[in-house]
């Protein structure tokens, strides 16, 4: 039989051992990686807009160097590096793909069908190929267009007013 003493000191001993237990269990939040491959140079207004994704991110709660990490390419406008670095950038397995431009994002299409991407400043993705639809687009792609099809019309009747 154990007595109230032996009781007593065992639990104290517990609590006063438990936060250093707790310290060395602390569970660290898993990072999600964030690829991302821009088809222009990192300058001017291509620069302030993804400086402004990854504030929203971070207004969001997905801070980068915390719990995110973003690798980020740019093409600088050279159609011949995308390839490559859509290659390189699959090949680190990141959570998802953001891809800004329509080359850029038939690149890293063409190297996965498994990472999600979200593209962005893609004029046609139904006729580049990407997804089967705008309302559902299936397999691992989706985003946003910079152009409504029934706006083209509209242009050219607003033009030939003028």
């Amino acid at each position: 039989m154990i007595g109230r003493r032996a009781i007593i000191t065992l639990l104290g001993g517990a609590a006063a051992a438990w936060p250093i237990a707790a310290r060395g269990q602390q569970h660290t939040e898993r990072r999600r990686r964030v690829a991302a491959l821009i088809g222009w140079s990192d300058t001017g207004s291509y620069h302030a807009n993804f400086v402004a994704f990854t504030e929203r991110l971070a207004q969001l709660g997905w801070i980068d160097g915390r719990n995110l990490q973003i690798e980020q390419r740019w093409t600088d406008a050279n159609a011949e590096r995308t390839p490559t670095l859509a290659k390189e950038l699959v090949r680190g397995r990141p959570d998802v793909i953001l891809a800004a431009t329509t080359p850029v994002t038939v690149s890293v299409f063409r190297e996965t069908k498994e990472i999600p991407i979200v593209f962005a400043i893609v004029s046609d993705p139904v006729g580049a190929g990407l997804v089967a639809s705008l309302s559902h687009p299936g397999g691992n792609v989706t985003g946003f267009i910079n152009v409504e099809a029934a706006r083209g019309g509209k242009w050219l009747v607003k033009k030939r007013c003028l």
